[in-house]
C-alpha cells in the first residue's frame, strides 16, 4: 500500500535555505550555549585534524575558550572517532552511542569498497576484529603499533589494509592527551565500550532519531541531503516513516525537502554577518545540494587536490573567500582570498 502524500505548501528561495541552515548552524548570531550543547547541536563536527572544531565552536559561541573543549575530551563527555561518512568527527559521548549501530553497516561497507582489492584471501573479518578487541582493549595505542602486531602474524598480507578494515569496523575512540589542541598526530586508540564504560547495541540503529537530529541542524533538506550527510543509504524509507510528522517544502527546483515543525526558519532578507569557518566545516557539507552556502564554482576553490577542506569566510550568508594563516616566531598573520569583489564594508567587518 503506498503512503498518501500531502502537496508541499510552500516553496523556499536559496536565501530562505541559507537563512534556515545559518540559524541553526549558530551562525547567524553567537550562542550563549555551552560547547557540549553545541556540539550536540551540530550532531558533531567533522575532526580529520583535531584544531578545526577549535575554530568552529569560537565562531558559533559567546566567550568560547580553548580549554573548555581541551575538557571535555578529558572527561569523555566529547568523543573524537569515526562516524559519518567514514570520516573522523568530535560527537558528544552519548550522541556517538546512538549514531554508531546506524553507521556500522556503511563504515564496514567503505572499507570493502576502498581496500576490498587488496584483502585477496585475507583472514576473515571477524577474526581480524577480535584480534583488535583483545589488542585495542588492553590498554590505548597507535594504530602504527597494531599494524606490527598484525604484521608478524599475517607477514605474507596488506597490514595496512587489515588495519584499516578495523578501523572502519571496530568501534574505537581516539585517546586525548595534554597537547594544545587534545590530541597528537600519533594519538591511541581505545575500544570504545571500555573508554565510554556503556556497551554499544549494535543491533539498535535508531535511524528515525538520527534523521531528526539531522533535520534539526540542517534542515529544511532531502533523503539525499541526509544519505550525503551520514553516508548511509536508503534514507527515503525513514523519511516516509517520519512524514506524519514532518513539515514539506519546495525549493526553487521544485525538489521536496522535509523539515521540523518548530525549527527556525527565518525570512531570506534576515541580516547574516561575516563569519570565519574552519577547515572540513560540516556546514559546508551537510548536504547534497550545497548551493545553500556555497555556490557551485567557489565549492571547487575550497578543496584542494588532496581532499582538503580550506577555512573560508561567509559574507551574506554565502561563501566568499578563503583563508590562511602564515606564522614565524613571533607573529602570526591571516591571509584572506576573496572569490569576488568586497565592499569597503565587508573589508572593515572582516578586518
Amino acid at each position: 500500500m503506498k503512503t498518501a502524500r500531502a502537496p508541499a505548501s510552500e516553496s523556499l528561495s536559496t536565501r530562505q535555505l541559507n537563512r534556515a541552515l545559518l540559524a541553526r548552524q549558530m551562525l547567524l548570531e553567537r550562542q550563549k550555549v555551552t560547547p557540549l550543547a553545541a556540539i550536540e547541536r551540530l550532531v558533531g563536527m567533522q575532526a580529520q585534524v583535531p584544531r578545526p572544531p577549535f575554530g568552529g565552536l569560537w565562531t558559533r559561541l559567546q566567550r568560547f575558550e580553548r580549554e573548555d573543549l581541551v575538557r571535555l575530551v578529558r572527561d569523555k563527555k566529547v568523543v573524537r572517532a569515526t562516524a559519518m561518512r567514514g570520516t573522523i568527527h568530535l560527537l558528544s559521548a552519548s550522541d556517538y552511542l546512538m549514531l554508531r549501530p546506524a553507521l556500522g553497516q556503511m563504515l564496514a561497507a567503505g572499507a570493502n569498497t576502498i581496500v576490498g582489492k587488496r584483502m585477496t584471501e585475507a583472514p576473515a573479518t571477524g577474526e581480524l576484529l577480535a584480534i583488535a578487541r583483545d589488542f585495542f582493549g588492553k590498554t590505548p595505542a597507535p594504530f602504527d603499533d597494531f599494524r606490527k602486531v598484525l604484521q608478524l602474524k599475517y607477514p605474507t598480507h596488506d597490514v595496512r589494509a587489515l588495519a584499516y578494515t578495523v578501523r572502519m569496523g571496530l568501534p574505537l575512540i581516539m585517546v586525548p592527551t595534554d597537547g594544545t589542541w587534545g590530541y597528537p598526530s600519533n594519538a591511541g586508540f581505545a575500544l570504545a565500550e571500555k573508554w565510554l564504560g556503556q556497551k554499544i547495541p549494535m543491533d539498535s540503529p535508531q535511524l528515525e532519531k538520527g534523521v531528526l537530529r539531522y533535520l534539526a541542524a540542517f534542515g529544511p533538506a532531502s533523503p539525499a541531503d541526509a544519505q550525503n550527510w551520514s553516508g548511509l543509504r536508503a534514507l527515503r524509507e525513514v523519511f516516509e516513516r517520519l512524514r506524519p510528522k514532518l513539515l514539506t517544502f519546495r525549493d526553487e527546483r521544485k525538489r521536496e525537502l522535509f523539515d521540523l515543525s518548530d525549527a527556525p526558519r527565518p525570512d531570506g532578507d534576515t541580516t547574516a554577518p561575516v563569519r570565519f569557518l574552519p577547515e572540513y566545516d560540516n556546514v559546508l557539507l551537510g548536504h547534497a545540494d550545497r548551493t545553500r552556502i556555497v555556490s557551485d564554482e567557489n565549492r571547487k576553490r575550497l578543496v584542494t587536490k588532496n581532499l582538503i577542506v580550506i577555512g573560508s569566510f561567509l559574507v551574506d550568508g554565502f561563501v566568499a573567500g578563503a583563508w590562511k594563516t602564515e606564522e614565524k616566531k613571533k607573529s602570526a598573520t591571516l591571509v584572506l582570498t576573496s572569490f569576488g569583489k568586497l565592499s569597503r564594508e565587508t573589508k572593515a567587518e572582516l578586518e
